[in-house]
């Protein structure tokens, strides 16, 4: 038994200083990047915010929402394999290519298989492979199948959350090492298992270890506010695997209800009688892959020497996800400007961190 008792910190331990700066207005900045990679022969240009190939997240409607913010997204795994080639083909027509889009694989034979099938239609060449446990035999094994299938494309695979898993990641024909393991706001792995780590120290030590090794990082989970995503671009991720913030929309996947809710104030409803208020609101579903709501949608029930770890949530609809993406990028612009980073890439060199105990005034709420 060996235990590391050297501090480990999440985003919400910690706070950006600010720095002096010769930008004098968020426009100055450019978020946009090009990014170039270890096995990957081309350079793709985006903003490395990747909606995460969730159920809800990664839908077909969602990708294209991000990509006209130049915003990329990893599809879900549980479209047909007729569903993916037909909206790679319309999107390609509508956005040129495919550049900004992953296709998720899981390590199994049937999995290949599919990913066998949409590859061979030179549609996409960007592979997210995904796996709970990114510390098993078969990601390595899978990711060095999927290298030798197709030599040029784009390899992103995880999850995992120490350094010296991320090199080997890396050296076995991965270009993006993704990592975080129990961070998201639906995933229960931790509470369940026990296991798991603060997602700004992952970060922060994974992204040397990846850098070292000639490949780039993407942090997958933990982010509530744009200000996080912040943080880990800072920390050292090339890009950030976004569910929560982008689900509740409209292009997000879930069921869509209403619900009634008597308020405190009333109303007249006839000359002598008087109510409360009834108001109806609107909720849409939002899961982890690995709750048992998931494993009984997609895998027919869960299996018995198993347990879901995830959960269930109903979030208010924020309607379309436009406005969200702007607020995010808002946020994304202000922080380089507060740091005096001009290009995105910058911004790691430019990053001086506080350690805290608090970040926010929450005297009138979280909001």
């Amino acid at each position: 038994m060996k235990i590391y008792d050297d501090n480990q910190l999440d985003y919400c331990d910690v706070l950006l200083c600010p720095q002096e700066s010769s930008i004098y207005s968020r426009s100055e900045v450019q978020v946009l990047r090009d990014y170039s990679f270890k096995w990957y022969p081309h350079v793709i240009t985006a903003t490395g915010l990747v909606a995460a190939n969730m159920a809800t997240t990664g839908t077909f409607e969602t990708a294209r929402a991000m990509q006209k913010q130049h915003l990329m997204c990893a599809l879900h795994k549980h479209y047909s394999t007729k569903e993916l080639i037909s909206f790679l083909t319309q999107n390609k027509e509508e956005f040129s290519s495919n550049d900004l889009l992953f296709i998720t694989s899981g390590v199994s034979d049937n999995d290949f298989d599919k990913l066998s099938a949409v590859m061979k239609t030179g549609l996409i060449e960007n592979i997210c492979i995904d796996v709970a446990n990114g510390y098993t035999p078969c990601l390595i094994e899978y990711v060095r199948k999927v290298r030798a299938a197709w030599p040029k494309s784009l390899i992103m695979a995880g999850n995992v959350v120490t350094g010296d898993r991320c090199k080997e990641i890396v050296q076995s024909g991965a270009d993006i090492v993704k990592v975080g393991i129990g961070p998201g706001s639906v995933c229960t792995t931790r509470k369940l298992t026990g296991v798991g780590r603060p997602q700004f120290s992952t970060v922060v030590e994974c992204a040397t270890a990846v850098h070292e090794a000639g490949g780039l990082l993407c942090a997958d989970g933990g982010c509530t506010v744009p200000g996080d995503i912040c943080k880990s671009l800072c920390a050292g991720a090339d890009f950030v695997m976004l569910g929560g913030m982008l689900a509740g929309h409209e292009e997000s996947g879930g069921d869509l209800c209403s619900k009634s809710f008597q308020t405190n104030e009333v109303e007249n409803t006839s000359q002598d009688t008087r109510a409360l208020r009834v108001e109806e609101k609107q909720f849409k579903t939002f899961y982890g892959m690995s709750s048992t709501y998931a494993q009984e949608k997609f895998y027919g029930g869960l299996k018995k020497y198993r347990a879901g770890e995830g959960k269930v949530v109903e979030l208010p609809f924020r309607g379309p996800l436009e406005p969200t993406l702007l607020n995010i990028l808002g946020g994304l612009r202000s922080c380089m400007t507060y740091i005096g980073a001009s290009r995105l890439q910058d911004m790691p060199s430019h990053a001086v961190f506080y350690r805290v105990s608090r970040q926010l005034n929450t005297v009138f709420g979280n909001e």
